[in-house]
């Protein structure tokens, strides 16, 4: 909703403030990020201490427990339980007894020093040159980012050891001294983990030579100890299931976001899916290979590495949830020759990395082959094709800048309250639109939901009873129309048929075709009325979760007629077509009433013509017209989304300001200088 894109000035963000206020700000902006870094932890560390214990670190218990696979004499590999390398059971097995007596808090902190370490180094590795801003506050966001990773939040509940292989390969790349040393922590990683021996030839590429061999003489020494240790136990891994094939869950499960699983997933099986796998794995990791070494010789060592790890995720036979932190730091790679464009891939790397794929696309069936792989084509988009800016581009460090309104007077002073969000007049992007506008579509569905505690039936006495309210006081007001005007409509066919299409069928059709036009035709005003739609739908969302009301429709023993969704079981808890689907007491205020009235307002204070802002009007018309008819709200409601969307404008312009003015204007304003300066004699030149 905020514009917030910079056109790469450094200092922009804190305004023109003197040096010794911008230091300040900077300090207050870094301490606040440490807080929320720390917030994340603790609550981190509550989900997974506050779980039953046969619930939580499930993984950790399975291989060290009083009955675990590192206690049983025989192999480790006798059930599916574990899936680690037997140099990983080795390394375990004497830990077995302290992680017994720690299984835990111990644990459950120590995984969290491990997130720590990964996130300053990883900020650390930044490609130079960095700002200063960027080099204080870019611990604390890569902690935060790891916190609510989905891999590390995954990690932190099975009681996983995924992180360790990552911290690893990082600290060899970027904290010792010495191509040895760091070849013998990638070393002792692809022991772990054996993708990461894809490692080497990026460092024998890239001249590291030395650290290439160490990598390989340290993961053959570890395998070989392993093998010395449990012969049985690495023929079983390493032969009988081909470096741990078909261990664990099937690989067909959406957690295995590997080219593999995603075979498996759309039917393939048999030598056939085999062939393909190895193919496509062989192809992608030529081609990640080769731009890894490109990006490690540009000077972007971490983005190398996240490619690197990219590739790995993609051509393994198996990639776990709690193996896909490479993705994550993949989101380091600039992109876009546009400051506004610059936003998109990591947005984009951060959506997927943090939120379940079904909010990413719609839940339709056409499209469940991208939604259940969405972390894979992630990582084969970083590894492949995403164009990632060298350092020599004259846009790595000064992309095209963003075209700003002029500042515009105010009648307060103190308006607008934020002025580093000026009004940007340049079109945003379309892809990081789209993907925003979903995420907040499937978030608001969750929150509607959430606010009756997840069901309908959690939320229907607290919901009828506020309908009683209501009813009541549009008795006392004389508006309780409702259902006069349900049954009057009802008794005329075509108009309920009408009524009835207008309801299910205009409320996302006209604001995504207004937005859509603004977008088109007017970005500065699309910019405007879109950061004035979400913040009245986020109102709403308050006033769901505050007001569970049920509509007219459910309202037993009232007499109103459903209309769209037929008749009503009411000895059901959960009762009407779409209950299992969405909250149906958010109905206070009316969203459907609401998004018309924003399109009405918006239509009418931009359309061109009189007939154009006369037709827009009427929507909201129709629209209040329709949810009374079928008994779907209350007048009140539509009372409560024209607050909501009246507070959704002004406070777009407490925090912004007006709106921008028409790019047209300014040579307007021109044209009238020019007319009012004196024109100066055939033949002569003024002075």
């Amino acid at each position: 909703m905020a514009n917030v894109e910079h056109g790469g000035r450094p200092g922009d963000a804190f305004g023109t403030a003197a040096p010794g206020a911008a230091k300040a700000r900077l300090g207050l902006v870094r301490a606040g990020l440490w807080l929320i870094a720390a917030v994340l932890a603790v609550r981190q560390v509550a989900v997974v201490l506050s779980t039953p214990k046969g619930e939580r670190l499930t993984d950790l218990e399975t291989w060290v427990g009083p009955n675990g696979v590192l206690h049983v004499k025989g192999s480790l590999y006798d059930s599916t339980q574990f899936t680690g390398t037997p140099f990983a059971g080795l390394v375990l097995k004497p830990l077995t007894r302290s992680a017994e007596q720690a299984l835990g808090w111990g644990w459950t902190f120590g995984t969290l020093l491990l997130v720590a370490a990964l996130g300053l180094v990883a900020a650390r590795a930044l490609p130079q040159p960095v700002s200063r801003r960027t080099a204080l506050l870019a611990a604390p966001v890569a902690i935060s980012l790891l916190m609510l990773s989905l891999p590390v939040r995954n990690t932190l509940y099975l009681g996983q050891t995924s992180i360790i292989p990552v911290l690893l390969v990082l600290l060899g790349c970027f904290a010792v001294r010495g191509e040895r040393a760091s070849g013998v922590l990638i070393g002792l990683a692809a022991a772990l983990q054996p993708t990461v021996l894809l490692f080497a030839p990026l460092l024998w590429f890239t001249g590291r030579r030395r650290a290439a061999a160490s990598t390989g003489i340290t993961f053959a020494a570890g395998t070989a100890l392993a093998w010395a240790a449990m012969p049985h136990d690495s023929y079983t891994y390493w032969v009988h299931h081909l470096a741990g094939v078909g261990l664990g869950r099937p690989a067909d499960d959406l957690a295995n976001q590997s080219l593999h699983g995603a075979l498996l997933r759309l039917g393939l099986e048999g030598p056939l899916e085999i062939g393909l796998f190895l193919a496509l794995g062989a192809a992608v990791a030529v081609l990640g290979l080769r731009r890894a070494v490109r990006y490690a010789r540009d000077g972007q060592l971490l983005l190398a590495v996240a490619v690197t790890g990219c590739v790995a995720v993609a051509v393994s036979p198996t990639t776990w949830q709690h193996q896909l932190l490479w993705v994550l730091l993949a989101l380091v790679g600039r992109v876009g020759k546009k400051a506004g464009d610059r936003y998109v891939w990591p947005v984009a790397v951060i959506l997927v990395m943090t939120l379940p794929a079904k909010m990413m696309l719609p839940n339709m069936a056409a499209l469940y082959p991208l939604r259940d792989n969405v972390v894979l084509l992630a990582a084969l988009a970083a590894a492949t094709v995403v164009p990632f800016l060298s350092r020599t581009s004259e846009y790595y460090r000064s992309p095209v800048p963003t075209e700003y309104a002029q500042p515009v007077p105010t009648r307060w002073k103190h308006v607008p309250l934020l002025p580093f969000l000026r009004r940007v007049l340049t079109r945003p992007n379309l892809l990081l639109e789209l993907l925003l506008i979903r995420v907040g579509y499937s978030a608001y569905q969750q929150v509607r939901l959430a606010a009756t505690g997840g069901t309908n039936a959690g939320g229907r006495a607290t919901a009828e009873e506020h309908g009683e309210q209501v009813h009541a006081i549009e008795k006392f007001l004389q508006i309780d129309v409702e259902r006069w005007v349900n049954h009057a409509v009802v008794d005329v066919p075509w108009l309920q048929g009408f009524f009835d299409f207008y309801y299910t069928s205009f409320h996302f059709v006209v604001p995504l075709s207004v937005l859509g036009i603004l977008y088109v035709r007017r970005p500065a005003e699309y910019r405007w009325a879109r950061a004035a739609l979400g913040f009245a739908t986020l109102f709403a969302l308050v006033g769901f979760w505050l007001y569970p009301l049920a509509p007219p429709r459910l309202m037993p023993g009232l007499g109103f007629i459903d209309t769209v969704h037929g008749v009503q079981d009411f000895s059901q808890p959960d009762y009407g077509t779409l209950t299992a689907l969405t909250n149906q007491y958010a109905a206070m205020p009316s969203l459907h009433f609401g998004w018309s009235l924003w399109c009405g307002l918006v239509i009418a204070i931009l359309a061109p013509k009189w007939w154009m802002k006369a037709l827009g009007l009427l929507h909201p018309l129709f629209t209040v017209s329709a949810i009374v008819a079928t008994a779907n709200h209350w007048v009140l409601d539509a009372v409560g989304g024209a607050a909501v969307v009246g507070a959704g404008f002004a406070l777009t312009y407490l925090l912004q300001g007006p709106r921008p003015r028409p790019l047209a204007e300014p040579a307007a304003e021109s044209a009238e200088v020019s007319i009012a300066e004196p024109v100066p004699a055939k033949g002569r030149t003024p002075n």
